[in-house]
């Protein structure tokens, strides 16, 4: 992906970017700021399209935005002027279905993310991490093969945070969608990638993958206790020292 910039200037974003994620998994992606994370997740999204090369969907070749694909943003995007569950059922009901059809999958979904009982609270009336909640179920409302996720937990409190990295890990293995998810976190990225990207800057590429257990082992195990796990900890450091070289080399000060 090569943006053009004012002044006849470009600047490559991703390069030779290729992989294939098999349906189910959950991919992290992880890297210093400037390696092409979002713009990877947009194009896998439809928002952009690549400068070269294709991205496709089972047998359908991603052009553009489509129902196959959810998208979770850092911050929700919910409709303030909606209630909690005007707010989940907004992409079914933009398909025309009835609302015999989509109340119960509504309810249903509420119970899933947590939020039974505030269907009828408006979303200004809910905490930040309610309202990502919110955001989750609205995307399966519309029953997506993949779940594409920006920072989906990044302005969120340290408590707060632990317990939805919890819940995505359990609707990623209730209901088998296959995720992507950016995130800054080494910690986060390692805890919800059973499959993980290190990338690297100038241009955006795969500098290193990981197949990792710890998702899976996260649906049973105590949180807090896995991460202080001796295995854990190891890859922590493992890819806070990568991603710290590769910070130094584009500051170019060695300290």
């Amino acid at each position: 992906m090569i943006y053009d910039i004012p002044g006849g200037d470009s600047v490559e974003a991703l390069q030779d970017v290729s992989f294939e994620l098999g349906a189910g998994r959950l991919l992290t992606l992880l890297g210093p700021s400037g390696c092409g994370k979002t713009t990877l997740l947009n194009i896998l999204a439809g928002f952009l399209a690549p400068t070269s090369g294709a991205v496709w969907l089972d047998d359908e070749r991603i052009t553009k935005p489509g129902s196959d694909r959810g998208m979770v943003f850092q911050q929700g995007a919910l409709f303030e002027w909606l209630t909690v569950a005007e707010n989940i059922s907004f992409g079914p009901r933009m398909n025309k279905k009835k609302k015999a059809e989509y109340a119960p999958r509504v309810d249903e979904l509420l119970e899933i993310v947590g939020l039974g009982g505030f269907g009828t609270k408006q979303v200004y009336e809910l905490s930040g991490g309610m309202q990502q909640r919110v955001a989750l179920a609205r995307c399966l409302a519309n029953d997506p093969d993949m779940i594409l996720m920006d920072e989906p937990l990044g302005a969120l409190d340290a408590l707060t945070r632990e317990k939805m990295q919890g819940l995505i890990l359990n609707i990623w293995k209730e209901t088998g969608k296959t995720i992507v998810l950016v995130t800054h976190s080494v910690e986060e990225a390692l805890y919800l990638g059973d499959r993980l990207f290190v990338m690297a800057p100038r241009p955006g590429r795969i500098h290193k993958e990981y197949t990792l257990p710890f998702a899976e082992q996260g649906l049973t195990a105590d949180a807090r206790e896995l991460k202080k796990s001796p295995e854990f900890a190891e890859k922590r450091e493992e890819i806070l020292n990568m991603i710290w070289e590769m910070e130094e080399q584009i500051m170019g000060t060695g300290v």
